[in-house]
């Protein structure tokens, strides 16, 4: 059960969604159950879930901002490898609050997950930070040569999503071609080992396969294209709604991060650096592969929208459903009202 406990970096690998259910009394029994109060007289938990690439999180994690502004609770970070890990984790009530793309949120808040969390805030618009690669040795040169191949992603990540829109695009037939799940560390793995021929995935172990590795494609030209893919921060609904200090200090604290991305790169960097064990000009690289835009941005038509007037984010997030629908990875696409209503607009 450690796995969900610990205090700071800790991996999770992913568990089927009916092997947590079934395990959800012991997760309950080892304290990890659906609140964030502790015992009498122990101080209340905040549970943050992060994933290891580069971003504005990792500069409030490094810096301890979080824990500054809250010196009366016991704040944890857990290290995961993709959003469907995260996604099983909310399922057994063990976090709060977590960094989490588009297409995990979508399939999140769709059957047959039907995750009660909301989006507070957009961390980054992905850009070439994820991209589709193949061996260089493998001979294929463009994406309908992947057919018969095998490609590997971390199922349910918004890299599995811009790798199926990307076989849509090229006129693939996902089934004439061998996918793999797979983690991002397993990937490269693998890649090493010579067991796949490409895989579509994010930095910083994209940029290892790079090195021996052709680009074919990547998210920042799928979103051209119309099929972008973001980073969110999500809550439980019910942490939300009886934590709203513990939430305003979250996002006081993630603002001014994304802010700093803009006027101090470098010094977001060097944190960003220290916390994924890299160089500071390779975190510098990392941290300019997508867009950021800090909370008064991110009330423009295109993402929350101005208050009393929904922007159109909803509707991104409901597409996302509808592909992924379509791709048979989740049960029914939910109302434009059920996405609206998961959308708590950051103040600008």
């Amino acid at each position: 059960m450690s796995a969900y406990t610990g205090s700071t970096t800790m991996p999770v690998t992913r568990r089927s969604v009916l092997s947590l259910l079934a395990a959800a009394p012991v997760l309950a029994a080892c304290g990890v159950g659906g609140s964030s109060s502790s015992g009498a007289g122990e101080r209340p938990r905040v549970r943050i879930a992060y994933q290891n690439f580069a971003d504005s999180t990792l500069l409030v994690k490094d810096r301890g901002v979080l824990e500054a502004a809250l010196p009366d609770h016991e704040v944890t970070w857990t290290s995961f490898d993709s959003g469907a890990s995260i996604n099983t984790a909310f399922l057994g009530g063990a976090i709060d609050l977590a960094v989490i793309g588009s297409s995990p949120a979508a399939a999140g808040l769709s059957a047959p997950l039907n995750i009660p969390y909301q989006v507070i805030e957009l961390l980054n618009v992905i850009g070439d930070s994820e991209a589709l690669v193949v061996r260089e040795d493998s001979g294929v040169t463009d994406i309908a040569g992947l057919a018969g191949r095998k490609v590997a992603a971390p199922f349910s990540s918004t890299a599995h999503y811009s790798l199926l829109a990307a076989f849509e695009r090229a006129g693939v037939d996902p089934a004439s071609v061998t996918l793999v799940d797979l983690e991002p560390q397993n990937i490269q793995a693998a890649w090493q080992r010579g067991d796949i021929d490409g895989a579509y995935v994010w930095t910083p172990v994209l940029g290892v396969l790079q090195q021996d590795g052709v680009t074919l494609t990547d998210s920042a030209e799928l979103a051209a294209e119309g099929k972008p893919t973001l980073t969110f921060t999500v809550g439980r609904k019910e942490f939300i709604e009886r934590n709203g200090d513990v939430v305003d200090r979250w996002l006081a604290a993630t603002d001014d991060a994304l802010k700093k991305i803009k006027s101090e790169p470098r010094v977001v960097a060097e944190a960003v650096a220290r916390q994924l064990g890299a160089g500071v000009d390779d975190a510098l690289s990392q941290l300019e592969q997508n867009i950021y835009l800090d909370h008064a941005e991110q009330l423009a038509p295109e993402y929350f929208g101005p208050p009393g007037s929904p922007g159109r984010l909803a509707e991104q997030l409901r597409a996302t459903a509808e592909f992924l629908h379509g791709q048979k990875k989740i049960d029914s696409v939910p109302d434009l009202e059920t996405f609206r209503a998961a959308l708590r607009a950051p103040r600008g």
